[in-house]
C-alpha cells in the first residue's frame, strides 16, 4: 500500500513517519509512505497558499490550485489502478476501527490536511473521496489526525504486526474493549496476577479473557453493547452481574 499525506507542514509530518511501527513498517516495504509539500506547487512567486474567503468571514481559507496541482503530481507518479482521497476535517464520518480494516485494504490512500479556516469546496468536490474526523472537535490543521488514521490503517497491514492475534484481540475488533492484561511480577504492591492466567489452561484463560472483555466495556462503553453479539450465557451472566454491582438504567442492555 501506498500511503501520500498532503501538507504545507511537511517537516513536523517526516520525523513521525521514521518511528515505531510505522516507521519499522516503512523500512521493511510493508507500506510506502510519504509527506508532500503542498506549498511549491502554488502558482506565484511567493508560494501562497491561502486567500480571503469569497464572501467575507474570519480566517483564511486554502486555496483550489496548489492542493490540485499536488494531486495531479502524486497521481502522475503513481502506478496505483484506484485510490481514495481523505480530507481531514470535522465534519467528516468519525475515524472508527471498521473504517480502518476497510482502508487498510485500498492500494492506494492520499491523505488532505486542511488549515486555517479550512479548503475550497471545489477541490474538495473535484478530488476527495471520504471526508473523515477523528472527533467532534476543531484542531488548528489536518496532520495530528492524518497521522492517527495513517497509524491505525499501517498496523492493520499484513506483516506489519507479525502474527495477526497481535492486532485481532484488541480494542474494538469484536466491538468489545480490551480485557485487562498482566505481566512480570507475578505481584505487585501486594496486587497479584489473576491465578487463571497462571494456570496454563488455555480455554479457561479465553473464557476469563473474553469475560473480562465483556465487563470491561459495560463499566466503560456500555454503548458499544448493543452491536456485540453474546451468547445467552454470556447475555445471562452480564444480566446478573450488572444487577448486582451497578445500578443500570432499565434497557440499557
Amino acid at each position: 500500500m501506498k500511503i501520500t499525506i498532503m501538507t504545507l507542514f511537511k517537516e513536523t509530518m517526516d520525523p513521525m513517519l521514521e518511528y515505531s511501527i510505522v516507521g519499522r513498517a516503512k523500512k521493511n516495504n510493508y507500506i510506502d509512505i510519504e509527506a508532500v509539500d503542498i506549498r511549491p506547487f502554488a502558482n506565484n512567486k511567493h508560494l501562497q497558499v491561502d486567500d480571503y474567503p469569497y464572501g467575507g468571514g474570519a480566517g483564511m481559507l486554502m486555496m483550489p490550485d496548489p492542493i490540485y496541482s499536488c494531486y495531479q503530481a502524486i497521481k502522475k507518479q503513481s502506478q496505483a489502478k484506484t485510490r481514495r482521497v481523505i480530507y481531514m476535517t470535522p465534519q467528516g464520518n468519525v475515524w472508527n476501527q471498521q473504517m480502518a480494516e476497510e482502508f487498510s485494504k485500498e492500494e492506494e490512500l492520499i491523505i488532505l490536511c486542511g488549515h486555517y479556516e479550512g479548503v475550497d469546496q471545489r477541490v474538495i468536490d473535484e478530488i476527495v473521496t471520504d471526508e473523515v474526523s477523528i472527533g467532534d472537535y476543531v484542531l488548528t490543521g489536518g496532520e495530528l489526525a492524518a497521522l492517527v488514521v495513517a497509524d491505525s490503517i499501517v498496523r492493520l497491514i499484513p506483516g506489519v504486526l507479525g502474527k495477526s492475534e497481535s492486532f485481532e484481540k484488541e480494542s474494538f475488533s469484536e466491538g468489545l474493549l480490551e480485557y485487562p492484561q498482566y505481566t512480570r511480577p507475578a505481584v505487585f504492591l501486594d496486587r497479584k496476577v489473576p491465578d487463571v492466567l497462571l494456570s496454563g489452561n488455555h480455554k479457561k484463560i479465553e473464557d476469563y479473557r473474553r469475560w473480562e472483555a465483556i465487563r470491561n466495556t459495560f463499566h466503560k462503553r456500555p454503548d458499544l453493547l448493543k452491536d456485540v453479539q453474546l451468547t445467552k450465557e454470556e447475555q445471562q451472566l452480564l444480566t446478573e452481574y450488572a444487577k448486582k454491582h451497578c445500578k443500570v438504567k432499565e434497557g440499557m442492555l
